[in-house]
């Protein structure tokens, strides 16, 4: 059987829900930067990002429990996941829930959409494996124009208030690219527990940071706050990634990926909707920009059959 046959009954087995799945998907990822921006407002970033990998990690550990997946116990494999949670956990939640204090989710989420980007990137000028065919070159030039437009002008006005937690949020993307590519090291493990590994190693990291600098038991977090707290670790974290599990399993990696640019207009749709914020006109053509050079780097390439 050749690969072309493998992956023309691939397509032909997927079902309805897999659509359905898919598009919550983004919806659930994209609605991760709204409720960021409503759970910063009465709760410090480090404390917030501590609480969602906690909550998020215990829950996918459970998860693991029940499907009868063990939790490995080999040194090695968990300094690895100190690794991931460094790259995939830790440091791009911080930046993105410090960021959103002043950054709108609308924007937040444009800026972070550009991860595959940086990743191919990445890929291409680190490991040196990777087909540079004009349609992905296309794809990483306009993406960094979006970037460009929505960044360049606070930048270019004087370091404004706005651009240092815009460029974290683009640090923060390219986090998750390092993330992508490093994730790789952990083929043949369940998804799952690299998820959960790294969650927690990542609470594990971020409780000390919480109780030494943020005092959370002198806080007092809005009913909102908590709330929003609650759906990013439930519905954002630990039953997305419970979703993509299942989504790699039927659509691959190559179908999976189409959230990464159907999340950006449904992520900005929920922030205007939910907490009225608009976009400026650059942001506007930023958007279009980054989704179409991620979807041009994303969409799988079509080859023809031979007999």
């Amino acid at each position: 059987m050749t690969r072309d046959t493998r992956t023309t009954e691939a397509q032909a087995k997927r079902s309805p829900l897999d659509v359905v799945l898919l598009l919550t998907l983004a919806t659930l990822w994209g609605a991760s930067y709204t409720f960021i921006r409503l759970s910063v407002v009465t709760i410090p970033p480090l404390t917030l990002i501590a609480a969602r990998t906690l909550i998020a990690g215990s829950l996918l550990a459970a998860w693991m429990t029940m499907r009868g997946i063990s939790i490995p116990r080999e040194p090695a494999l968990w300094r690895r996941f100190f690794v991931q949670a460094m790259l995939n956990s830790v440091v791009p939640f911080t930046l993105i829930a410090w960021a959103e204090r002043s950054v709108e989710a609308g924007l937040a989420t444009i800026l972070n959409s550009a991860s595959p980007v940086f990743a191919f990137v990445a890929t291409w000028l680190i490991t040196k494996h990777e087909h540079v065919p004009p349609r992905k070159l296309f794809g990483v030039a306009i993406g960094l124009a979006g970037i460009c437009l929505i960044v360049g002008t606070s930048v270019l006005s004087g370091l404004g208030n706005q651009a240092i937690p815009q460029l974290a949020i683009v640090a923060a993307s390219v986090c998750y690219a390092g993330a992508a590519i490093y994730g790789r090291s952990f083929h043949g493990l369940p998804p799952a527990v690299p998820a959960a590994g790294s969650m927690l190693l990542g609470a594990a990291l971020l409780i000390p940071a919480s109780l030494t600098f943020d005092h959370p038991w002198t806080l007092h977090p809005s009913m909102s706050s908590l709330g929003a707290l609650l759906a990013l670790s439930v519905f954002s974290t630990a039953a997305a990634f419970v979703i993509y599990f299942r989504l790699v399993q039927t659509l691959g990696s190559v179908g999976t990926t189409a959230q990464a640019y159907l999340r950006v207009p449904i992520g900005v749709a929920l922030s205007m909707m939910f907490l009225g914020e608009s976009l400026a006109p650059t942001a506007w053509i930023g958007l279009i920009c980054v989704v179409a050079g991620v979807a041009a780097m994303t969409m799988p390439h079509r080859t023809k059959n031979t007999a």
